[in-house]
């Protein structure tokens, strides 16, 4: 784990979701992430803990007593067992009660020292969760089949490549969706560190008041947006529950 994560941190981040096909499309919004390790997350001032909640119910199946807890289970679902290992997460907290994360990032240590692993949690707007289990290489990159539905532009096929390094003082992600030999779609997640002090977090949730709300709201206006422009909306297939997520 890096240096970075003794602490929990901030990332001031630009987020950038690029379509290329089968028309050209650009959606770019500032927000701000956390970036905890999960037995050690934030103490906060009272009068601040309703800008940042991290509840175990916002995430994998949403009834383990902590997300720690959660991620456990779900990797022990997969044959990895997490024990004592450590767990850092990437996520938008909770803000004034709501949160939407698209996209939570684990970057997850077992005690043994094997069976290192990403954990990638994505939730789409309808309310369903799917969590894929990835090994990257020396060169930070994974891949993995797409099973769930996202976008109600994009059908349930295609492949995943990502570059997930471990945030440091830099935070930068890079997902792309392959379909039909190209990349129709590309995310990209870039910020740099700050210390989560109060002091901190207080001027970015005033720079981005309602930061998990807003996310939620940009991703819909820009469905708003491509339907008017006549990109055909996708049924959406039932959502079939993994092990450890529902």
């Amino acid at each position: 784990m890096t240096s970075a994560a003794r602490h929990p941190s901030l990332y001031p981040s630009e987020v950038v979701h690029v379509r290329t096909s089968p028309l050209r499309h650009r959606l770019r919004h500032r927000t701000y992430l956390w970036l905890i390790d999960l037995d050690h997350p934030p103490r906060l001032p009272r009068p601040l803990r309703p800008l940042a909640r991290f509840d175990a119910r916002d995430h994998f199946g949403g009834t383990a007593p902590t997300i720690r807890a959660g991620i456990a289970r779900y990797l022990a679902a997969h044959g990895v067992t997490l024990g004592a290992g450590r767990v850092l997460m990437l996520a938008h907290a909770r803000v004034l009660g709501y949160v939407f994360n698209p996209l939570t990032l684990y970057w997850c240590r077992p005690a043994d020292g094997t069976g290192e692993c990403v954990v990638a949690e994505v939730h789409n707007t309808y309310g369903e969760r799917h969590c894929y289990l990835l090994r990257p290489g020396g060169d930070h990159r994974a891949g993995a089949a797409k099973e769930f539905y996202v976008s109600p532009f994009f059908p349930v096929d295609g492949r995943y490549r990502m570059r997930l390094p471990e945030p440091g003082e830099r935070l930068d992600v890079t997902v792309h969706l392959e379909r039909d030999g190209g990349r129709p779609f590309t995310a990209t997640v870039r910020g740099h560190r700050r210390a989560a002090t109060p002091a901190a977090l207080l001027r970015a949730a005033l720079r981005h008041p309602w930061s998990t709300l807003a996310v939620s709201a940009a991703i819909r206006l820009h469905g708003i947006a491509l339907y008017l422009r006549g990109l055909p909306v996708r049924p959406r297939p039932r959502h079939r529950p993994q092990e450890g997520v529902e």
